[in-house]
């Protein structure tokens, strides 16, 4: 009696674990009822040798001051000269971005007192910018999950100046100012808010980075601050185009940061309104230590920054058509100078090497494997491109990352790797052999692949007679797992096949081995 209450007992625990847990998995299909919304506004900083205004130097890291103009430290009598580079740049990375050129565009200044901004205003372009409506197209790399495409709307791009950098002493209750920065010029890219999440955030700004690095335009050192990311984040329910409180977070100087602290803020805000808390509008901070946003200063108030045309500033006027005068900036002629862009790369590996798109995104995102994957195609007659990734992306990469090894130090040349690939594609040698040989080119880069394969026996084993005698033994060795195949567990069919494998010291062909256990289980259902 006293074993049949117990077995009921046990069996009612287990029926109420299979509930909840049919209860959590239909939860987990359900839709989200709230969703993020966020609006991206990054600043660049130009790579140019002066400044938007002024001559002085734009070299990071001089001592405090020295890149120091008249008109950066706000000289009365002093008059803003514009860079016509820094116009260039800006127009090349608006024309990459698909943006609509204004032919005229102005200067405003914007009022705000900060002990690093001696003219007390910063001049920019709020309301007639360089260009208008543009469109950033990049893949979206979940952490558990395919790539998926997605576009991003700019609002305007616009040419402004950088302020200074204000020290804080706070032993002796002083700030001190470092005008250096003060008059560097910066593009400010204002996107729409048409993103959900920090990652896709973080793909926006990394596809922008590779962008910027392709036109030259600028060098997104983070650390540097020649990037900025400054994310506007709110919250709203998934049926519903009622927009919560938005909560802007400022100067987010990495990728991953920029990932985290959306993440951050957007379930901050979730969990606000689930509690019917205020969601403040405000100002945050990324905590990058505790991967989390902090309050800075609230903007209920609407800050007039008394916007008013710059008047020592004429419009900045650009030409449609190509000209001679190289004092006048072309639209067309810059147009010109546009490179192939990353997205076009990925479309052209994934259709000319049938890469998919994983593969396409890694090598597109790595200016030094990508070249080494073309200079490999280009010396085979007909590449599988997805064979020369492996070689290259895995293989290579593997080694490069366990011996902390540089790009600029790599110890196996094009030709060992052309050998490799050759091995590879025509199956003489696994993965494993692949691992092994560049061990040993490693330690003697001036060897060969092929010879190192040659004097150590290392070529795959294809006999199918040997290899069905192997999988036989195995087979007759493993009959629990062989029941647990024909029950429909596949991880034991892998575990047969390692076996195989190890006994023939990780250099049996695994297609065919693959293909024989097959036929021997199918054998061992049929009797």
């Amino acid at each position: 009696m006293q074993r049949s209450v117990k077995s009921r007992a046990v069996r009612q625990a287990i029926n109420f674990c299979r509930s909840q847990h049919s209860k959590v998995a239909k939860e987990s299909e359900t839709p989200a009822e709230w969703k993020g919304v966020v609006g991206l506004e990054i600043h660049a900083q130009i790579s140019t040798n002066s400044k938007l205004f002024s001559r002085s130097s734009t070299e990071f890291s001089s001592p405090v001051n020295e890149n120091v103009a008249l008109f950066d430290a706000a000289t009365p009598g002093t008059l803003p000269v514009i860079n016509k580079a820094c116009v260039e740049s800006a127009l090349l990375t608006a024309l990459a971005l698909q943006c609509k050129i204004n032919p005229a565009s102005t200067f405003d200044r914007k009022h705000y007192f900060y002990a690093d901004m001696p003219a007390g205003y910063q001049i920019t372009q709020q309301r007639n910018a360089l260009a208008n409506n543009g469109v950033l197209r990049f893949y979206v790399t979940p952490p558990d999950g395919k790539p998926y495409l997605k576009s991003s709307k700019l609002k305007q791009l616009q040419l402004e100046q950088d302020s200074g950098k204000s020290l804080h002493d706070i032993e002796g209750r002083k700030i001190l100012v470092d005008l250096n920065r003060a008059g560097i010029a910066l593009m400010e890219l204002v996107f729409e808010p048409d993103l959900s999440n920090g990652e896709e955030a973080a793909s926006l700004v990394k596809e922008l980075a590779l962008i910027f690095r392709k036109l030259k335009t600028c060098s997104c050192k983070m650390e540097e601050g020649a990037l900025r990311v400054d994310a506007n984040v709110s919250v709203q329910k998934t049926n519903s185009t009622t927009l919560g409180p938005r909560t802007e977070i400022k100067n987010i100087n990495s990728i991953r940061g920029v990932a985290n602290a959306i993440n951050f803020e957007i379930q901050r805000q979730i969990d606000a309104n689930k509690r019917n808390e205020r969601v403040v509008v405000e100002t945050r901070a990324y905590d990058a230590q505790n991967k989390s946003t902090v309050a800075m200063r609230d903007k209920e108030e609407k800050q007039d920054y008394r916007f008013m045309p710059e008047p020592n500033l004429p419009p900045l006027r650009l030409a449609e058509g190509e000209t001679g005068d190289k004092k006048i900036v072309s639209i067309d002629t810059i147009l010109k100078r546009i490179p192939e862009l990353p997205e076009k790369v990925r479309e052209k590996l994934m259709k000319e090497f049938d890469l998919v798109p994983i593969q396409a995104i890694n090598l597109v995102n790595d200016e030094f494997l990508l070249e080494l994957f073309y200079e490999l195609c280009n010396q085979i007659e007909k590449p599988n491109g997805r064979t020369v990734y492996g070689v290259i992306m895995i293989d290579l990469l593997a080694l490069l990352k366990q011996n902390g090894i540089s790009y600029d130090k790599n110890p196996i040349s094009t030709g060992n790797l052309l050998e490799l690939y050759h091995l590879k594609q025509e199956r003489l040698i696994s993965s494993h052999v692949v691992s092994k040989v560049m061990d040993a080119l490693n330690q003697d880069p001036s060897n060969s692949a092929q010879k190192i394969v040659e004097e150590n026996s290392w070529f795959l084993i294809n006999d199918r007679e040997v290899i069905l005698k192997v999988c036989t033994e195995v087979v007759a060795e493993n009959q629990k797992k062989v029941r647990a195949v024909l029950k429909g567990k596949k991880n034991s069919f892998g575990s047969l096949i390692s076996a195989v494998d190890k006994k023939f010291n990780n250099q049996v062909d695994m297609q065919i081995a693959r293909s024989i256990m097959e036929e021997l289980i199918e054998k061992e259902r049929n009797k």
